[in-house]
């Protein structure tokens, strides 16, 4: 008990020594600093006011002002014969622009052939009793891309007419439209129903246009739809047929083998693949539908 108390002690006096050392070293820097004599503080740096540029007097200081290097940009790069387009000619093209994006999606719904290739696709995986195989990202890329090939030449007719001229200021954007929808409503009206188109417009209380100019688009284009969706589901119906064919006659034989217990899909499951994957299904399908939108 003795020796800890010494140890302890000393401990304590090995501290008090330290910390009375730091204390007269931080003292010492203290008095130094304050019984130094303060430095004269040196003079302030005239500064001469701002005088107009001159180029002559700008590079004999060393470079051309700033305003001159940006004037003589801009003019190298702005046309000569095209004078710069005002805030509010832009904010109408960005406001256009944006209207367009938003409304992408439902003119590809309803004005292109997608919804009859997505629908048919939809009735193809349903048939072959896989309903998550392919995924749908993987179906609706298909689609997308397969009506892309079948739209490429009506979306470059659409280009050369309406979008380049439009681009090259040749034309306004009213004009723009009414070029645009002309290829548009040639290939709806190919690929819609002529029942259907009266059937709207009786709806719509409207006469019945003389010729194919006079149809409206906002009579056009629920017709067409509703036309698509009838030829999908036409096709749909021919595509599970082989299919409902297979289940009957898997379910026939397990019931005269006694094999009631036995679900008929685990069986009818792999014949039908191996009967798509033979008879090349996809290909078919595929072909089908671009022959049937293209001609």
């Amino acid at each position: 008990m003795i020796a800890r108390g010494h140890r302890a002690s000393r401990r304590s006096a090995t501290w008090r020594l330290l910390l009375a050392a730091l204390l007269a070293a931080f003292a010492l820097v203290l008095g130094t600093d304050v019984r130094a004599a303060p430095a004269e503080p040196a003079p302030a740096p005239v500064i001469a006011p701002p005088t107009a540029a001159d180029p002559a007097t700008a590079a004999a200081a060393g470079g051309p002002a700033l305003d001159t290097i940006i004037d003589d940009t801009l003019a190298a790069t702005m046309p000569k014969d095209q004078p710069p387009a005002s805030g509010a000619q832009t904010a109408l093209k960005i406001f256009l622009f944006m209207t367009v994006l938003s409304l992408l999606p439902a003119i590809a719904l309803s004005m292109t052939c997608f919804t009859r290739i997505i629908i048919v696709f939809s009735f193809l995986r349903q048939a072959l009793g896989l309903p998550g195989a392919p995924p749908n990202q993987v179906l609706t890329g298909m689609a997308l891309f397969l009506t892309m090939f079948v739209m490429a030449p009506v979306f470059a007719e659409v280009h050369e007419s309406a979008v380049a001229p439009l681009q090259r200021d040749e034309i306004g954007a009213s004009e723009a439209l009414q070029r645009a929808s002309g290829p548009m409503k040639a290939f709806m009206l190919r690929h819609t129903n002529a029942d259907d188109l009266r059937l709207l417009h009786d709806i719509a209380q409207r006469p019945a246009p003389q010729t194919a100019a006079d149809v409206s688009l906002t009579v056009l284009v629920p017709a067409y739809t509703l036309s698509e969706v009838r030829t999908a589901f036409t096709m749909g119906f021919l595509i599970l047929v082989p299919f409902l064919v297979i289940d009957l006659v898997v379910s026939s034989v397990l019931m005269a083998m006694g094999m009631v217990m036995l679900p008929p899909a685990l069986v009818t499951l792999p014949l039908k693949v191996l009967v798509f994957v033979l008879a090349d299904g996809w290909g078919l399908v595929i072909a089908s539908l671009a022959r049937s939108l293209m001609t």
